[in-house]
């Protein structure tokens, strides 16, 4: 998997084609949505949004301190 991907040029814009395998280990196909993110060594790619993970990171962490809040207006 070590392979480097050749930049190909798509209308006015570039792209990379992801061979199966990566594909198969991002769980994702065409149609999805893929993620970059900016690391310190480099570029990463993810299936999963990290601004929704980080949002739902918050609700968690919500729910928990504020358990007995919550609990009452659930009523």
């Amino acid at each position: 998997m070590n392979k480097p991907l050749k930049i190909i040029k798509i209308g006015n814009s570039a792209g990379i084609i992801l061979p199966k395998e990566i594909l198969a280990k991002l769980r994702v196909s065409e149609g999805d949505e893929i993620y970059p993110l900016e690391t310190p060594g480099g570029v990463q790619l993810t299936a999963h949004d990290p601004i929704f993970a980080y949002k739902m990171d918050l609700a968690e962490k919500i729910m928990r301190e504020d358990r007995d809040i919550l609990h009452i207006l659930a009523r």
